[in-house]
């Protein structure tokens, strides 16, 4: 090819000149046709192919475009041939290839891939294929193409067989790569079709093509909607389910088991373990992948090579789905996919793959921590340390600094970046996004608060106001109103999960919190919460969690100048004795003149979530009566002792059990005690009859006094 302007063909500047100075249209023509030739013989370069623009620009190939009728003995499409090749000549050129001039010429160019094919049209679709991908490579292009039906177009293209459709699925790879959800929105029969195709084949193939489809496949995945909504998507995952139970069932290479892998870990991702079917069969596919999945985390991270842990983070990301999921199924206890056995041995292994992990970010380096590898071994660790204590605790107490250091470096990072939802699979090649490594860590930093030496390693290593700093970003972001119910949801289940943890804390290290200002801060936090949570019906969980841990700090911090009394404080303790004391109600029974003690129907729903959280939560307001002296005032304002009075009244004894008894009569007798306004409320309203009808002896013995 010639190296400038200067030496190009000769015969082509002199064309070059007829363009420019043609009197008429055979005079281009025949010029084009020279110019055409020289084109499609690769002897243009970059100064030239401006210079063939600069010539006729987008006019003359637009004329050409909508010509019909071809010269006397040319064939048919003669015009278009020429059109097409200019343009594919022009969008080499990246400025070119984005210009309006071009994108809108994408639906005549998808209706060439959908027109029949004789052999001397074929170099037609080979331009229309190379001004595709120049289109797709720009900034708007993506889009362009979506919108104009390129998806749908492509789709038919490579099912049908025409000329050119592994270009076409190759195509379609690089739109699904950058616009994957709007390719889905669009044209999701038109995909699910070329997904029926690619599965047909995977299950078909015996040879080399298994393995490539392993490649091709996962992008032809959607994450939602689910394909087990779909009768076609459920034939889909079935046959691939069958198709990957072929592949891992054989002796591999490492070449061909690593797509493999991959393959499943994207189907987890997108389906969880639905696609694998219930049955022996199926239990010994699932048990087999986390098998090797485990098997490839220890071979990786047991390297001592960092290299060869650099080439294989991919597939050791997704062997970390595959983990998760097997720590989900030996947790299931409705239709579990596997035997009791399977589940031991899945444990033992995973113990031996996650003690690989510890191994591996005990070896991390400070330069290293930006690495997306690393987020995803936090991430897969800290599901591991949310439902299994036990085992490798010594290791992980060990590796708890840096996993704070870790997790208090991304949330610095991030949290002046709009937080937005994390993949539930990380992807190895990086995301701009901030990453929330707290999140994922949380429940196991719960469970390891209720432990003394990891707590005593979390609060020395300053847990403690981490947690308050990232509550009080994550309360920010539950109240700015995010349209992503998934967003919403992990909120909601991190605040959560930080009322637990400052739960454990205030029971087991209350001097932590009468000394740690950040709870103090908390607890200013947490008086203004509540009354704004309260009404948020379907909030009720989360509003448990922030009432009892806000009367539980109320207990330690009583002292404190936010609990004088103040607006806030009297506030939430009248959103705290609201929310204990409509927890219950008198049922009637059926056939039965007596009524029996039940959970409120506002309440039913969450109950099994907020039991304990509630008879805590009385425990705590008991404690907090005699701390408080304006407390009672608050009781009686809310006509609480009246309401709680007419209950007690009107059930069966024998309905309200033993634990529910203690319950009440803890706070009625401190009130009792503390307030003699409460001690004839209660007097006045048959105190020693229902106090005696339930066996309140402590109650009836402080009534008494009087």
């Amino acid at each position: 090819m010639a190296s400038d302007s200067r030496d190009a063909n000769p015969t082509l500047k002199r064309c070059l000149g007829v363009l420019r100075d043609a009197k008429n249209d055979s005079e281009q023509f025949a010029a084009l046709l020279l110019v055409t030739k020289a084109v499609r013989a690769g002897e243009v370069d970059a100064k030239t192919r401006r210079q063939i623009f600069d010539a006729i620009g987008f006019t003359f190939p637009n004329r050409l475009l909508t010509s019909r009728q071809p010269p006397d003995g040319c064939p048919q499409h003669t015009f278009q041939a020429l059109s097409l090749t200019l343009l594919a000549c022009f969008c080499t050129d990246p400025e070119l290839a984005g210009h309006s001039q071009v994108l809108n010429k994408i639906p005549t160019f998808n209706d060439i891939l959908l027109s029949p094919c004789s052999p001397d049209s074929t170099s037609m679709v080979d331009d229309v294929y190379q001004c595709l991908s120049a289109v797709l490579a720009t900034s708007r292009g993506p889009r362009e193409l979506v919108t104009k039906g390129t998806v749908s177009a492509l789709c038919q293209a490579y099912i049908n067989g025409n000329y050119g459709s592994d270009r076409a699925l190759k195509l379609l790879l690089g739109l699904l790569a950058v616009a994957e959800v709007k390719c889905w929105q669009r044209e999701a029969s038109h995909l699910l079709a070329v997904l029926s195709k690619l599965s047909s084949d995977f299950v078909k193939t015996e040879d080399i093509t298994k393995f490539e489809l392993c490649e091709i496949l996962p992008h032809f995945i959607p994450l939602s909607p689910p394909l087990t909504q779909d009768l076609q998507g459920c034939e889909c995952l079935h046959r691939l389910y069958k198709g990957l139970s072929d592949i891992l069932g054989s002796k591999l290479s490492q070449s061909q088991r690593d797509p493999a892998l991959k393959l499943a870990a994207c189907l987890v991702q997108a389906c969880g373990s639905e696609w694998i079917p219930a049955g022996k069969a199926g239990s010994k596919f699932l048990a087999l992948l986390v098998n090797l999945a485990c098997v490839e985390v220890r071979l990786t991270l047991e390297e001592p090579d960092p290299l060869e842990v650099e080439g294989k983070k991919e597939v050791v990301t997704a062997c970390y789905v595959l983990i998760e999921m097997g720590i989900q199924e030996c947790l299931r206890e409705e239709k579990p996919l596997l035997e009791e056995v399977q589940k031991v041995q899945l444990m033992r292994i995973m113990e031996e793959a996650f003690g690989a992990v510890i191994f591996y970010l005990r070896q991390v380096k400070q330069e290293d921590l930006q690495d997306p590898f690393i987020f995803a071994s936090v991430r897969i660790l800290g599901a591991w340390m949310a439902e299994e204590t036990s085992c490798l605790k010594q290791e992980i107490c060990e590796l708890l600094p840096f996993l704070l250091h870790y997790a208090k470096k991304l949330f610095k990072e991030g949290s002046s970046a709009v937080s937005l939802p994390q993949p539930e699979l990380v992807s190895s090649q990086g995301s701009a996004l901030p990453q929330d490594a707290l999140r994922f860590l949380l429940p196991g930093f719960c469970h390891l608060t209720a432990e003394d030496r990891p707590r005593d390693i979390l609060i020395s290593e300053g847990a403690p106001a981490l947690l308050c700093e990232y509550f009080l970003h994550q309360w920010k972001v539950l109240i700015s109103k995010p349209q992503s119910l998934t967003l919403l949801t992990s909120t909601e289940m991190s605040l959560q999960t930080m009322c637990g943890i400052f739960l454990n804390l205030a029971v087991t290290a209350p001097e932590l919190i009468r000394q740690d200002k950040s709870f103090s801060s908390l607890m200013d936090t947490l008086l203004k919460y509540l009354p704004l949570l309260l009404p948020q019906k379907d909030q009720l969980v989360l509003a448990a969690n922030i009432c009892t841990l806000g009367l539980m700090m109320a207990r330690i911090l009583a002292g404190s100048a936010v609990l004088q009394e103040t607006r806030s404080a009297k506030e939430f303790f009248r959103a705290a004795i609201l929310f204990l004391s409509q927890a219950h109600t008198a049922h009637a029974e059926p056939g039965s003149h007596s009524s029996a003690m039940a959970v409120a129907p506002a309440y039913t729903s969450a109950w099994a979530d907020i039991r304990e959280l509630w008879f805590l939560g009385m425990q705590a307001l008991a404690a907090c009566v005699p701390l408080l002296p304006w407390l009672p005032q608050a009781v009686l304002q809310a006509r609480w002792l009246e309401a709680l009075s007419h209950l007690l009244t009107s059930v069966a004894p024998a309905s309200v059990d033993l634990e529910l008894v203690a319950a009440f009569q803890g706070v009625l007798v401190e009130l009792s005690r503390a307030s003699e306004q409460c001690q004839a409320v209660i007097l006045a309203h048959h105190g020693m009859e229902w106090a005696n009808l339930h066996g309140m002896a402590a109650l009836e013995q402080c009534l008494a006094e009087q």
